[in-house]
């Protein structure tokens, strides 16, 4: 109940502009987002490439709904993207590239983020968002594949198809990230209670550990690591042929013991101004978040 009132407010506008503007607030979003450009996010991914760990970063910003702001996306990439240190990426929504506007928009507006990529010698991963935009998000995936083999893909595990999908995506060169899911689909495309999802999560985990795939195994559970870890060495694979994925400012400690131990661990870095909605999905997903939001308003100064 507390999960679907947060993902509720992060579609209010009125609680957007009190949230945005009250002071206390820059304090939380500091844990969670990189800076409000790219400036600060390059920095962040410097102090992270430092300490051993890879890095994915993400222009916040969803949901456009005219072609200059999907413009807007493209060229802040494809500035971005010569600029990234060491081993980064970048992620990309496609609701930023104008999906809401135009299916064939989007795609076009991916293929030139990918196309800066290549250039730099780096890989784009697709966010996966709302549950109406999944069809649309595997086609331009599709496309986008013929040319750029190495798009990375994103399955929700809390989606009732999310065997399935990981199952088709499971072949030689293909990067599926595969997370709990952070929006709140309704229960006839998804899951609904936490032991579902966690069950899910494992089935697709199996699926994709036992292809030839690259998995990205975007969790801060303990126990889906331990699982994870476990599918490793049933299936042979080295450290190499998979990666951890977390986000900014969660668990900071446990990304750090994980790439001591010789895995692979990607930090999944979000910066811009545009950081509201994010925000507030970081909150519902873990109680400690909350926790830690709460803290900061009783202890303001």
């Amino acid at each position: 109940m507390l999960r679907r009132t947060l993902l509720a407010a992060s579609r209010s506008p009125a609680l957007r502009t009190a949230v945005v503007t009250a002071p206390v607030t820059r304090r939380v979003v500091r844990r969670f987002v990189a800076g409000d450009d790219s400036e600060r996010a390059l920095e962040a991914a410097s102090r992270l490439l430092s300490d051993g760990l890879l890095v994915s970063l993400d222009r916040l910003g969803e949901d456009v709904r005219d072609r200059a702001g999907a413009e807007a996306t493209v060229r802040a990439y494809e500035k971005l993207l010569p600029e990234l240190p060491g081993d980064t990426e970048v992620s990309v929504k496609l609701t930023a590239l104008g999906q809401a506007l135009d299916e064939d928009l989007a795609l076009a507006n991916a293929r030139r983020v990918c196309a800066a990529a290549a250039r730099a010698g780096t890989t784009v991963t697709l966010d996966m968002e709302d549950h109406t935009t999944v069809g649309s998000t595997l086609r331009v995936l599709d496309a986008l594949r013929g040319e750029y083999p190495w798009v990375g893909a994103v399955v929700q595990a809390q989606l009732r198809r999310a065997e399935e999908y990981c199952a088709g995506l499971a072949y030689e060169g293909s990067r599926v990230r595969l997370c709990k899911g952070a929006y709140d689909p309704p229960p006839e495309v998804a899951f609904t209670r936490r032991s579902e999802v966690d069950k899910s999560y494992v089935r697709c985990l199996r699926t994709l550990m036992a292809g030839p795939g690259y998995p990205m195994v975007a969790t801060h559970d303990p126990r889906l690591i331990e699982i994870a870890d476990a599918l490793r060495l049933i299936r042979g694979r080295d450290s190499g042929s998979f990666e951890y994925q977390m986000l900014y400012g969660i668990r900071p400690d446990e990304q750090l013991r994980l790439a001591e131990t010789g895995a692979r661990v990607r930090v999944y870095v979000p910066y811009g101004s545009e950081w509201y909605g994010y925000l507030v999905r970081r909150l519902a997903e873990r109680p400690a978040n909350l926790a830690f939001f709460l803290r900061a308003l009783l202890t303001r100064s």
